[in-house]
């Protein structure tokens, strides 16, 4: 293959799927994976080649790679590792196996799939690794507390991949955005009916009074970006000769990273716990 490749994770919909068409567009030779059987054949029907790759299932990676390595001769130029899912609810209410499967679905299984691409990367003297992070990885809000601690610790994940792996000439970039118009939602309020046992919990009438509608409903941000905000950002890490460390994407995160370093701990989390 002459052209670049990038193997994209999550592309059944929203972010990964407006980045899969974008980069395809522009002459990229794009694996489009995804958790299901059916959205693959979806994006085969694309003209994508489409591998399932499931983060919480170590032989859906170890197939991935092993597709992806044999189309292009063994080489990969970038990965966007971009699947995730939360899993809402108060951290009291969380049962440890939640937890366990948030932290497979977005950061043990993004790690594995690493290990998997990194021999590769070493062999052709570099490549681009891409985290979707989140303004949660750079602040925490309440009822959040899965997502929020998976991303906190992708974020010094990469912090000290990127050091680590300077010599290879493999860099590793963060991309961070805040408020995207995807099915994330949708996906979280699943998670939530799999994992939470609201009407046993300490909380039940706030879950009653509040939350329950919080989940539904959303909370009290209005904008929303569209997802080509953050194929916008993807597209500049991957063109750039020496990529920035983090991008952040939307108003909300530019704003809360200012926040976090100007801010004492109790006023960000009054400012917080407003939103």
């Amino acid at each position: 293959m002459t052209a670049k490749t990038i193997l994209i994770t999550g592309c059944s919909s929203g972010i990964g799927l407006d980045c899969a068409r974008r980069l395809k567009s522009q002459g990229w030779t794009v694996f489009a994976s995804c958790r299901s059987e059916e959205d693959c054949r979806a994006r085969q029907d694309e003209g994508f080649l489409a591998p399932r790759l499931d983060y919480e299932d170590p032989k859906s990676i170890e197939s991935c790679v092993a597709e992806v390595m044999g189309q292009t001769g063994g080489t990969l130029d970038a990965v966007f590792h971009n699947g995730a899912y939360a899993l809402p609810g108060p951290i009291e209410d969380i049962p440890a196996a939640g937890m366990r499967a948030q932290f497979e679905a977005n950061f043990l299984g993004w790690h594995e799939l690493n290990l998997h691409l990194f021999p590769a990367m070493r062999r052709q003297g570099g490549g681009r690794i891409l985290f979707n992070s989140s303004v949660l990885g750079l602040v925490g809000m309440k009822w959040r507390g899965p997502y929020v601690a998976t991303k906190f610790a992708l974020e010094g994940y990469a912090d000290v991949l990127r050091m680590e792996m300077a010599e290879a000439g493999i860099h590793v970039v963060l991309i961070e955005p805040g408020p995207i118009e995807t099915a994330f939602r949708k996906n979280a309020i699943r998670q939530f009916e799999k994992w939470v046992d609201w009407t046993s919990s300490a909380r039940r009438e706030q879950y009653e009074r509040s939350l329950l509608d919080q989940l539904h409903k959303g909370g009290s941000a209005k904008a929303q970006w569209p997802a080509s905000a953050v194929t916008d950002v993807v597209v500049r890490a991957l063109a750039a000769n020496r990529p920035k460390a983090r991008y952040g994407v939307t108003t909300p995160t530019h704003v809360m990273a200012i926040a976090r370093r100007i801010l004492p701990t109790r006023a960000l989390d009054w400012l917080l716990s407003k939103g």
